[in-house]
């Protein structure tokens, strides 16, 4: 850490002391990562859990804004809950469908107590406590009933707070403010606090122009169709939002959407993007450029695959502060008023001493994701499979669309695949499957091990390729987790291609890496105990190669090492041979066993792999000549 940000990271510390926020901070910049960016992660998430952060600054790795200081607007609402919460959601909604949508509907049924202000990412905890510092101070006086009244004029409808209630609100929202003001440091200037006007009751319309309006008189009978005498609990809000996409569009995406092409945003369903409406001239028709906000990326994205969503949609809730409504509050017991605090507040502080723990348990915990290689091609084509697309030259041609387009460049020629084949066109595919079902799942992949054999490596390059991080992370190849030699043909070792070759093939592999078990010592039908002790070996040696990787290591070889590279991390003997045998034949295509440390018990264990299972059936030859002649 640099001193500047250790100057920062102790400043904070003692302004906050006491408080949770370093017990966030501690797991992520134990992570590595900057003050500055941790704090705005926390920030960005409503300061709930480090978990939460940790998520938001790995989505935002390649966000171009990550490092500017620009902090989040705030805003605290006085918001309804219960019976009346659900009658005013049921005028937004028919509202909407009979009148069309108006800016009302972009904000949920509230009253706006201090309008939007800006904050610094180390001061947001100050807030918390000038919230509950005024709810505190004014529990004992607020009403039990806030008195709502419909007003309507040429541009506005909604309902006011009236009487001694508003004066009491008001001062609520007055106290929320000083207090921000000395806590957090923010200007009292800068807070535009709850009065008598159009826009701070309970706002209904936002685009009234005539009075005579359909719109107007439909939306009027509605209101007065609101039942007013529900017993509702007022909630005190505090939300926040970037101010940098104030007045873009907001879009949510419907679908999934991979990029086609480098300027093009990837979609999740969910994702909310944001679009200005006056930057959209390099947009072809039906697309538009937007950022989205789950990534903080700009691109392009397909229109059609997203729908309009409200602008308060992407605010981030903070903290609340529930008033009850019990009709004596002078009767209470001072032990009943504390407990009306909003929950948001004391089991707050609980919930993230317990995600404390389990993201430190996360931090300091290795896991190991084993994967058998694609279908190859002889698999499918036998033995033969060479004789069948090799001219009489010695040159490669495609019999089948299930063997591959083509084949790498062997310093002796087509012959030295015969023993080491490649993936079929299938195992490609299965490959990509699953390394885009990866990519889905969130596992962040450190570093990848794979058996010299080609298909091994191909499908490591083919799942990194999905991952996005073929040119980011190299290829170790290990010859100590290739198969068992006594199941490969011949008496010899097959003649695996050298990392000269591959590295000219395109593979990205790491010619620094020392093998556990170098090439050369790979015997010829090896005994099974040979095979177990060679596998142990490497494996021992490739987890500890990764003492500070906090993601995931990829080790791609054969469906026996699902067996063989698994059962040394969980201290299990080897397997019988013949048991051993019987296991590896049901070991299907990109099979997966997946291994995490426990270090509270000193011990590796079996878990759920990232991704589900790949199920296909078989597909046979077909000849159209046989089929005309059976007819």
């Amino acid at each position: 850490m640099a001193a500047g940000e250790t100057q920062l990271y102790a400043k904070v510390s003692n302004k906050l002391k006491g408080r949770s926020t370093p017990l966030l901070l501690e797991p992520l910049l134990a992570m590595g990562f900057p003050v500055h960016t941790a704090l705005k992660a926390l920030a960005a998430t409503g300061r709930k859990t480090a978990e939460e952060a940790l998520v938001w600054l790995h989505d935002h790795g390649n966000d171009p804004s990550l490092d500017d200081p620009i902090p989040q607007e705030y805003a605290l609402f006085l918001c309804p809950t219960g019976p009346l919460l659900e009658k005013l959601q049921e005028f937004w909604r028919e509202s909407k469908r009979q009148c069309a949508k108006n800016r009302a509907h972009e904000v949920f049924p509230h009253v706006t107590l201090c309008d939007f202000f800006t904050c610094e990412d180390q001061r947001v905890e100050c807030l918390y406590e000038a919230l509950k510092k005024a709810g505190d101070r004014l529990l004992g006086s607020f009403p039990t009933a806030v008195p709502l009244a419909l007003h309507s004029s040429i541009s506005y409808l909604g309902f006011f707070v009236n009487g001694s209630p508003a004066d009491i609100i008001r001062e609520f929202a007055m106290t929320f403010a000083t207090e921000a003001s000395l806590l957090a440091g923010t200007s009292s200037s800068h807070f535009w606090i709850f009065s008598q006007v159009p826009g701070h009751g309970l706002n209904l319309s936002a685009s009234l122009r005539e009075p005579l309006h359909p719109s107007k008189m439909t939306l009027e009978q509605l209101a007065r169709a609101i039942p007013l005498g529900h017993s509702c609990q007022w909630t005190a809000a505090l939300y926040s939002r970037d101010m940098r996409f104030v007045h873009y569009q907001t879009l949510r995406a419907l679908f999934q959407y991979k990029p086609q092409n480098v300027d093009e945003l990837t979609l999740s369903p969910g994702d909310y993007i944001f679009v200005d409406p006056t930057q959209q001239d390099e947009a072809s028709e039906g697309w538009v450029i937007g950022i989205s906000q789950r990534t903080g990326c700009r691109g392009f994205l397909p229109e059609n695959y997203t729908d309009r969503a409200s602008e308060s949609d992407t605010w981030v809730k903070h903290r609340m502060y529930t008033f009850s409504l019990a009709t004596d509050l002078n009767s209470r017991k001072d032990s009943e008023a504390s407990s009306r605090c909003s929950g948001e507040f004391l089991p707050q502080t609980a919930r993230s001493l317990s995600s404390l723990q389990a993201l430190q348990a996360t931090v300091a915990r290795k896991s190991v994701l084993v994967v058998r290689h694609g279908e190859r091609v002889d698999q499918i084509f036998g033995k033969s499979w060479l004789q069948q697309c090799s001219t009489p030259d010695g040159k490669y041609y495609r019999p089948d669309l299930n063997f591959p387009c083509s084949l790498p460049r062997r310093s002796r020629g087509i012959k030295d695949f015969e023993n080491d084949p490649p993936l079929s066109s299938c195992g490609i595919f299965q490959s990509r499957i699953a390394g885009d079902a990866l990519l889905d799942s969130g596992i962040r992949i450190s570093s990848v091990f794979a058996s010299p054999a080609l298909r091994c490596v191909q499908t490591a390059k083919l799942i990194l390729e999905e991952l996005k991080l073929e040119k980011k992370i190299k290829i170790r190849v290990e010859p100590g987790i290739f198969e068992w030699t006594k199941w490969e043909a011949g008496k010899t070792t097959p003649t695996l291609m050298s990392l000269e070759e591959l590295k000219e093939a395109n593979f990205n592999i790491d010619t620094d890496y020392r093998p556990a078990f170098p090439l050369s010592a790979l015997m010829p039908a090896e005994s099974y105990q040979e095979y177990v002790d060679r596998c142990t070996a490497s494996v021992v040696q490739i987890v500890n190669t990764c003492p500070q990787d906090t993601g995931v290591i990829l080790i791609v070889s054969h469906g026996s090492a699902l067996d063989s590279c698994t059962r040394p991390l969980l201290g299990l003997p080897p397997r019988e041979c013949g048991d051993f045998a019987q296991l590896v034949r049901k070991i299907p295509s990109l099979g997966m066993c997946f291994c995490e440390e426990n270090k509270e018990e000193g011990k590796w264990e079996l878990v759920n792999p990232p991704v589900k299972t790949l199920t296909h059936g078989a597909n046979a030859a077909f000849n159209w000549r046989n089929w005309i002649s059976g007819n």
